[in-house]
């Protein structure tokens, strides 16, 4: 069947890890007749997790899609990962969606997880509705859950639905919008007209004036009416509440449980009434080959535009691109422009996905989702578009990774093969980093925190069966010293013909610069000029290893002020091992001392985490330099200098003292001085390894 942008859905599901994101996603194909049963995330069989280490682990970790037909509308339902790990899935799932439903439990009230959805949802000005869920289980309650989110986010909060209660267990449920009431019949979805109790009549009579007001209030038409006394008809209803949940100022909230189906069917059809169409969703902020940028929402008239936001590598299949349309329509045919990357690429089938299921469709329309496969040099992010009249998508920006640890082989000889294997990762997860440390001798592995670098180390043991150990990772310290000495380097070798001598004097003294500071005051030609650059490269190659424990030598000046040579046995390279004799009989007499990188932090918590994250700071050795509002209500922003040493792995420690909800940014500030007592340390395990 063909879809128009006004019966096409694209909702973003987010939420707390376990509140059942996946389960719903599973109910709504179940009552779509896409499955012919609800998979279960610990069983490993739903269809939205279909990645080995989703299945092993029994959690959401890729941002996936689930696209079917219900009641001839198309809904693509976008199922993001609940581990704050995932962010950037999370981020890059929201960007593609017209409106956001946040799955939250109905046993846990708002929990850290529904907090950080709906941020990121207000902070891209998205459309906000609510399911508690998991209405099936013992201790569920309904009542304290809602209240617990109108206590947070105010009036906005409006139940669209109500559960009918029999003690403990949910047998129906009132639609607040028609004031109708229905009970469950089967396992199917399906509901039958039933009778309402008058204290539910009182409660859903409350929260549908509620709704009137927010209808009368998204349009100067319908609030005349509504001031005159005047009903409003089914389609005011329709037009007045998907305006007023597309401009987020209602919340609406359902009740119901995936994973016993009950109420899926009917939030199913509340979506395809009065959530917002492609047409009413989120701009994005486009270039076009001027460089002037300009707002697009969906635009089938215009040049092709779609943003690549997930990539999925399938052993069989190979690279699959998942892209939404904001501009024109995607062929089956041809090529497009990867404008990023200034390539074409050739297209071999599109289809829609449902899970890792393609099915195949002939065109993608501007406001739909679809997937298209074995691109070779698109990525993540990239804008397909038309090569003649290129528009480029202004892709989001992706949290920063504040985890670093080093990754090495277990079996020796095997270190590139992380390497690679980590270079074909990040066309699945672009949210990590690796770097090969010269410094360190070390693979330095980055990502938002423990699970994602776990789930990496996994997966290339998985899928290219190199197995790999993650560890603290080496401080890349300095060396300097604290006083000036001056030291004679002598270089003499006899043997049969030339020999080699080379003699100097250097003064070495603390420096300004981090780089050497080579100076020469050379009188009456003791030491021919010519000779002068191979005293620096001497000294250059020699500063890379310091005296107290091996790491680089930096703020040091050398000044070359006198020596001898012989006519007949100096050469360049007589000299430049006479500058190392100076410098390694030189520095031990220079008092050196050991530096540390220290880095400032930005800590961003909530109020009443403040007194324990300070405390905290202070133990690791940080000085606090500000605290700050945050731009979040409720949180502050702890500015402080730490050494590196003590914030190796801050990024879970702050997760577990926050309760997930605490992040920081870092940026390297400077070096200063070792405590001695920690030097000694430092220098000793040196001499150990050494």
């Amino acid at each position: 069947m063909k879809f128009t942008r006004e019966n096409i859905r694209n909702i973003t599901v987010m939420g707390h890890g376990g509140a059942g994101k996946t389960a719903f996603v599973e109910a709504a194909l179940f009552n779509a007749g896409v499955i012919n049963r609800i998979g279960k995330s610990n069983e490993g069989n739903t269809v939205s997790d279909f990645d080995a280490e989703e299945i092993r682990r029994g959690i959401s970790i890729n941002t996936s899609l689930a696209a079917f037909e219900w009641k001839k509308n198309k809904i693509n339902l976008i199922d993001t990962p609940g581990d704050f790990d995932f962010l950037g899935e999370q981020m890059l799932g929201m960007d593609v969606g017209d409106a956001v439903l946040i799955v939250m439990s109905a046993k846990d009230g708002v929990a850290v997880g529904v907090e950080k959805a709906v941020r990121l949802a207000r902070n891209e000005k998205m459309p906000i509705s609510f399911l508690i869920n998991r209405m099936d289980e013992p201790n569920a309650d309904f009542e304290a859950t809602l209240e617990a989110l109108r206590e947070e986010y105010g009036h906005l909060v409006i139940p669209m639905t109500l559960p009918i209660m029999d003690g403990e267990t949910m047998t129906g449920l009132v639609d607040v919008v028609s004031m109708k009431a229905y009970s469950f019949s089967g396992n199917k979805g399906e509901m039958k007209a039933a009778e309402m109790s008058a204290d539910l009549q009182d409660l859903a009579e409350s929260y549908h004036e509620q709704l009137v007001e927010q209808i009368a209030e998204s349009d100067e038409e319908l609030m005349e009416k509504y001031f005159e006394g005047e009903a409003f008809t089914p389609a005011e209803e329709e037009r007045g509440l998907r305006k007023a949940i597309s401009q987020a100022s209602l919340y609406p909230v359902f009740a119901g449980s995936a994973n016993v189906n009950w109420g899926i069917s009917h939030i199913l059809d509340l979506m395809i009434r009065f959530f917002p169409t492609p047409e009413d969703g989120h701009a994005m902020t486009v270039v076009d080959r001027s460089g002037e940028s300009f707002q697009i929402k969906t635009d089938q008239d215009g040049p092709l535009a779609a943003l690549v936001f997930k990539t999925i590598v399938d052993p069989f299949v190979g690279k699959i691109s998942l892209f939404r349309v904001y501009s024109g329509v995607f062929e089956d045919s041809g090529s497009v422009y990867n404008v990023n990357k200034e390539t074409d690429e050739r297209i071999n089938g599109l289809y829609t996905m449902c899970g890792k299921k393609q099915i195949s469709v002939d065109s993608v329309i501007a406001g739909d989702i679809g997937a298209t496969t074995k691109l070779n040099d698109t990525s993540t992010l990239d804008t397909l578009t038309d090569r003649d009249n290129p528009l480029k998508i202004e892709a989001p920006e992706m949290p920063t990774p504040s985890l670093t640890l080093a990754i090495s082989a277990v079996n020796e000889g095997e270190d590139d093969k992380i390497m690679q294997g980590l270079v074909r990762l990040k066309d699945e997860d672009i949210v990590f980093d690796i770097e090969n440390n010269p410094e360190t001798h070390q693979f330095l592995l980055s990502g938002l925190g423990e699970v994602q670098l776990d789930v990496l180390t996994a997966k290339l043991k998985g899928k290219f069966a190199v197995e790999a150990r993650l560890t603290e990772p080496r401080v890349a310290y300095r060396e300097t010293i604290t006083q000036k000495v001056k030291v004679q380097g002598r270089h003499k070798k006899q043997t049969g013909g030339h020999g080699q001598f080379g003699d100097v004097w250097i003064e070495f003294e603390p420096g300004d610069d981090l780089d050497l500071d080579f100076q020469e005051k050379i009188f009456g030609g003791s030491v021919p000029k010519n000779y002068f650059p191979a005293v620096e490269k001497g000294l250059r190659e020699a500063i890379d290893e310091g005296p107290l424990a091996g790491y680089p030598v930096v703020n040091l000046r050398a000044t070359l002020v006198d020596g001898s040579y012989h006519d007949v046995d100096s050469n360049e390279m007589s000299f430049k091992l006479a500058a190392r004799l100076a410098y390694r009989n030189g520095m031990p007499q220079a008092k050196p001392i050991l530096l540390e990188p220290i880095y400032s932090l930005s800590v961003h918590i909530p109020d009443d985490f403040l007194g324990d994250i300070m405390g905290d700071l202070s133990k690791r050795r940080g000085s606090i330099l500000g605290i700050n509002p945050d731009t979040i209500p409720g949180f502050q922003v702890v500015e402080a200098e730490v050494p590196a040493a003590e914030i190796a792995k801050y990024a879970t420690d702050l997760k577990s003292m926050t309760q997930g909800r605490g992040y920081f940014t870092r940026e390297m500030a400077r070096y200063e001085p070792v405590p001695q007592n920690i030097s000694d340390k430092i220098v000793a395990a040196a001499s150990e390894e050494e």
